[in-house]
């Protein structure tokens, strides 16, 4: 089997596609289960399949047959190679695949391995190290597990990433100082508006990013938080842990009109935020100016919001500009996880080119031991007055020639499969003992 991933992120994708082609919770749910549903419904090809959705990238990783994935392929080649996955991905969002032709990058075999590897480690994140995409990657494959869409290679493919996010937490520093989403997006408020302890700030969700962003609000001295949520309880429970107020989610009029600074964060696959609702809001306010940062992928807030008087609008992918600085310490970081992830690719492939040679053995020693218990049935018609625990000598005698004769092939098999060699001396192999297939 060979490893393909096609996708896409916030390096290549602005937020108007990204949140085009993202995939709700149930959404990505369904498309897994229609996948593990077995091979009528999955890509022609495709053995197994995960899909990582997330506010800064869509990425498909499928295991395909490794006679398929050729290194030597030209444009068009790879283009089909990929067309199965391109297809799924344009059905189950509702979009025509033409749509996304030219909008995804396409990774095969090594590539695809280290690029998930460096996914997990945080080293593909827009905020360098990022603790978040770890959680993510580790529920992306949980997902398609419990759906039966992943099997054993995508399995010990992403367990290889997540140990490699995990070593990358635990082995160098590039979680120190931790930074998230969430918390560069309040930085981005302390910038604009200047001073947060007495601002009125409205964080719209109830999630695990809107609990980053109270923790980094309260950091930096805000005290005025008010939470909104459709699930009022949910919004009840984290203004609870952090000494903020919870209005319901009808009440959304009011928090927008007394509100300085809006944090949005919902899952919602549409605007929350209407511009008719913050043209309303603005009338109430007495020329008070009103910053939303929208975090949400999609969009919480109409984006045509931005051009209404004294309203300031940031997105998902204008957060960059106050990434640098606190993050010169964790690319310091860099090449000690770039061995890392080196090192763990590398173990991946070698178990992966392993599983090659893993059938080819089964079959020699299926073959020997067939061979193995025709001989001795023989013999032991000859001997016909030798007692059970002679022929059970018999037994253990002709099993221990069997397993010492073909121990050191077994072994030195393994060790060139590794080496890339399997399919050379498979070939060999299979003619020599006149094995199948």
């Amino acid at each position: 089997m060979q490893i393909l991933c096609l996708g896409l992120s916030h390096h290549n994708a602005p937020i108007e596609l990204r949140e085009r082609v993202t995939y709700p919770a149930s959404a990505l749910k369904a498309a897994l289960a229609r996948f593990g549903c077995g091979q009528d419904a999955r890509p022609p090809g495709v053995a197994e399949l995960v899909i990582l959705s997330t506010c800064n990238r869509l990425e498909l990783y499928a295991a395909v047959p490794a006679a398929d994935v050729r290194q030597d392929v030209d444009d068009d080649q790879r283009q089909a190679l990929f067309a199965p996955l391109l297809n799924f991905l344009a059905e189950t969002r509702g979009l025509p695949p033409e749509a996304l032709e030219g909008k995804f990058y396409r990774l095969a075999g090594r590539e695809a391995v280290e690029h998930l590897c460096r996914v997990a480690a945080g080293l593909d994140s827009m905020v360098l190290g990022e603790s978040q995409i770890l959680g993510q990657v580790t529920d992306a494959y949980h997902l398609a597990l419990g759906q039966g869409a992943a099997g054993p290679v995508l399995s010990a493919l992403f367990r290889a990433a997540i140990h490699t996010g995990k070593r990358a937490r635990t082995e160098t520093r590039i979680s120190r100082n931790p930074a998230t989403i969430s918390s560069v997006a309040v930085r981005m408020a302390a910038a604009v508006v200047g001073d947060l302890i007495s601002a009125q700030v409205l964080i719209l969700g109830a999630g695990e990013m809107a609990e980053l962003a109270v923790e980094a609000l309260r950091a930096r001295g805000a005290s005025c938080l008010t939470v909104v949520n459709r699930t009022h309880a949910r919004a009840a429970e984290l203004a609870r842990r952090w000494g903020a107020q919870a209005f319901p989610f009808e009440q959304l009029a009011d928090a927008l009109s007394a509100a300085d600074i809006v944090l949005t964060s919902t899952s919602a696959p549409h605007y929350v935020v209407t511009p008719d609702a913050v043209r309303a809001a603005m009338t109430r306010r007495a020329e008070r100016p009103l910053l939303f940062i929208d975090i949400a992928v999609p969009r919480n807030v109409d984006p045509e919001a931005r051009y209404l008087p004294n309203v300031h609008y940031y997105d998902i992918d204008d957060l960059e500009t106050y990434l640098t600085g606190a993050l010169a310490e964790r690319k310091q970081e860099l090449p000690r996880i770039e061995v890392i992830v080196a090192e763990e690719t590398e173990a991946f492939l070698a178990w992966l080119k392993g599983l090659e040679i893993t059938p080819l053995i089964a079959d020699l020693r299926a073959k020997a031991d067939t061979i193995r218990r025709a001989e001795v049935e023989r013999t032991l018609r000859r001997l016909p007055h030798i007692g059970e625990i002679e022929r059970q000598h018999i037994e253990t005698l002709t099993e221990a020639l069997v397993n010492k004769l073909l121990h050191d092939p077994t072994v030195r098999l393994k060790a060139e499969a590794g080496n890339g060699h399997a399919a050379a001396y498979a070939a060999a192999l299979r003619y020599l003992f006149a094995l199948n297939g």
